[in-house]
């Protein structure tokens, strides 16, 4: 590209900083949270303001980037989310939608690098990639630890899916390398551009770790995007304790109804009069009347919390009632003299008194009153108003109708286990049954989405009342055997009908080479799907080397000590991960930004890394019945190079990938 067309793109780059500039300090001079999310929102579009153009057919120059910029009504800078902006991403020379050229402009800070442009009138069908220079570039660059935003390289079939305006469930599926996690990203960040309400009622991102949340964190920033809660599902109870790993049969939806079951058992229902001690006075209730009100309460269909506080106004309104009853039926003379009820002496007993006084009514002895009722609405307030803070009468409430919380209802459902992260739904589900509120969203964001129990969609489905979902993920990749085997299976029970899939499937990450070395794999557990297609070649076959138990740890370290280029990810079963975290120059836990780290194929999962080891492949199988598909996860994690170490003889599934002489090299 000419040293003019990069002065000129330079100049209107930096006219564009200045208006950013003056866009920011008039932000830090407003007052109020308003005023503080906006100067958020400027200062995260600094880095890479500006990234395209399109030179239309009618004459018109657009400028493309992370914001709208404008002066007065004339726009400097389009908002990629935009509808004019559209052509940028899927404008092709069979449809050219009214553009004659598309310009990438790379920047570094304030400067501009480099010129890619694309004259859309050569011979080509649709089926080429979008921008193939700039892409196959950012694809190429080295991994920094962190996910990076795809707003200057999506591509057609992305580009659908981010812009789709379906109000219910959409469902991403998309095999590994498509993209599915930025293009969810994308969405909602599209979504928070058409639909500003979402501001108000919150946006949730459900991530399968922290790991992949740190992973994650700045791709909504870099577009402008602040106001999203990213959370794990276990971050959505309360206290964000740390959990053992979860046990796949807690995730069934009929231990739902188990929750309700438990709570509802804990109503006791006597067959005997109950009987409340008031003041030194017995008040009773027939067992018949109890049951009325007791089912007229739950009749009403309220959570038990709830329902508790009307059983306890019924019963207690029955007992003044009853009680007001009694002290009416005490005649006095004009002088003061019980003529029924009271004491044999025909005066007022003293339990009378007492229950009087303790609804407020005092009877003068020096003044009697006529003959009248002794009680007016306000004295039978006070009585019941003490009845319920009566200790004895609250004892019995408490026994018949007994307050619980929802650890208290899990533990004696499961009894009283350590808790596992597959309580939490349990949790969340007695928590609901018991009345207790939760935050919601919305719209919800849920990634990695195979991994989901019922009854973890049950927990994310009361957080979201509009059931407006962006849910992303990939059947093949299933690692929980509470996991999906079917979209339709975990949504229809919560929307019916009111989901939509979307497929990704081009695979812009995982080399051919590497995608190649999975196909035996693929093909054995998954013979009824395609994998995705990938688009890039390394020219850098995968590997493989085998070794001894006794000797894994040292070979791995090794050949750790020999890598010196890019992000490289030791993926190993658990079973190996003290001594490996022993031999290795990793931190525990894993930090995605060292050059070295080590997870377990469920770390792994949604993270990428330009070279990966993989470590006993046959113990990561053999570790739970899905163990193929965390296999397959661990091999598709990489951007450029690939090996394997086993102990012992070669999974049948790998045979096939070549045997490096020594112990192999993850070099170039």
């Amino acid at each position: 590209m000419s040293s003019g067309e990069l002065a000129i793109e330079q100049r209107y780059l930096t006219d564009l900083y200045r208006r950013l500039d003056a866009l920011r300090a008039q932000a830090a001079e407003g007052e109020g949270e308003f005023w503080r999310g906006e100067l958020a929102r400027l200062e995260s579009v600094e880095d890479g303001l500006c990234f395209g153009r399109l030179d239309l057919a009618d004459g018109r120059r657009v400028y493309i980037g992370r914001i709208g910029l404008f002066d007065g009504d004339e726009p400097l800078l389009l908002d990629w989310r935009a509808p004019a902006a559209r052509p940028f991403y899927t404008a092709t020379a069979v449809d050219t939608q009214g553009v004659r050229r598309r310009r990438r402009i790379t920047t570094r800070g304030r400067t501009v690098l480099a010129l890619d442009d694309e004259l859309l009138d050569a011979e080509t069908g649709e089926d080429r990639l979008v921008g193939e220079a700039a892409l196959l570039a950012a694809l190429s660059a080295d991994r920094t630890g962190r996910i990076h935003e795809i707003v200057t390289t999506l591509q057609a079939e992305q580009d659908r899916i981010v812009r789709d305006e379906y109000p219910g469930v959409l469902v991403v599926q998309g095999g590994p390398g498509t993209g599915k996690t930025a293009v969810a990203l994308h969405r909602l960040a599209y979504l928070l551009y058409t639909r500003p309400r979402l501001r108000a009622n919150g946006v949730l991102v459900i991530g399968p770790s922290r790991i992949f949340l740190d992973y994650i964190g700045q791709v909504l920033p870099g577009l402008g995007e602040h106001a999203v809660v990213t959370e794990t599902v276990p971050d959505l109870w309360r206290g964000k304790a740390e959990w053992v790993e979860s046990a796949a049969e807690k995730g069934h939806a009929e231990l739902a109804g188990r929750v309700a079951d438990a709570v509802r058992a804990r109503v006791r229902i006597p067959d005997e009069t109950v009987e409340f001690e008031f003041e030194q006075q017995v008040l009773k209730l027939d067992p018949v009347v109890f049951r009325h009100i007791v089912d007229s309460v739950r009749g009403r269909g309220l959570p038990y919390r709830q329902a508790r506080l009307l059983f306890e106004k019924e019963v207690v309104d029955r007992l003044a009632r009853d009680l007001a009853g009694r002290l009416e039926s005490v005649v006095l003379t004009e002088t003061g003299e019980a003529i029924d009820g009271g004491n044999a002496d025909g005066s007022l007993s003293a339990a009378d008194l007492r229950a009087l006084a303790a609804a407020g009514v005092v009877i003068d002895p020096d003044e009697p009153p006529a003959p009248r009722d002794l009680l007016d609405d306000a004295d039978r307030a006070g009585l019941r108003a003490a009845l319920l803070a009566d200790a004895g009468v609250r004892r019995v409430l408490d026994e018949l109708w007994p307050p619980l919380t929802a650890e208290g209802v899990i533990a004696g459902l499961t009894g009283g286990t350590p808790w596992s992260t597959a309580d939490i739904p349990l949790l969340d589900e007695a928590a609901a049954v018991l009345g207790e509120g939760v935050a919601t969203f919305g719209h919800v964001v849920v990634d990695e989405a195979q991994e989901l129990s019922e009854m973890d969609w049950r927990m994310l489905m009361r957080r979201c009342p509009a059931k407006s979902m962006t849910v992303v993920g990939d059947l093949a990749q299933t690692g929980s055997t509470a996991g999906a085997t079917g979209w339709a299976e975990v949504l229809r029970p919560h929307v019916g009908e009111r989901w939509r899939l979307a497929r990704l499937t081009v695979n812009y990450r995982t080399p051919a080479e590497i995608m190649a070395a999975t196909e035996d794999l693929f093909a054995a557990h998954h013979p009824e799907s395609r994998p995705p297609r990938s688009v890039r070649s390394t020219g850098e076959p995968p590997w493989r080397s085998r070794t001894t138990a006794a000797e894994l740890a040292d070979v791995v370290a090794r050949l750790v000590a020999r890598h010196d280029g890019g992000s490289l990810a030791v993926i190993a079963p658990t079973v190996h991960r003290d001594r490996l975290a022993v031999a290795l120059p990793v931190t525990v836990p894993p930090d995605l930004t060292d050059p070295v780290v080590l997870l377990s194929p469920g770390e792994a999962k949604g993270v990428e890394f330009d070279s990966v080891l993989i470590v006993d492949p046959a113990a990561i199988m053999a570790a739970g019945p899905l163990g193929h598909n965390d296999l397959y996860v661990a091999m598709t994690r990489a951007t450029r190079r690939l090996g394997v170490v086993h102990p012992g003889p070669c999974p049948a599934e790998l045979v096939r990938i070549p045997v490096c002489p020594g112990e192999g090299n993850i070099l170039p």
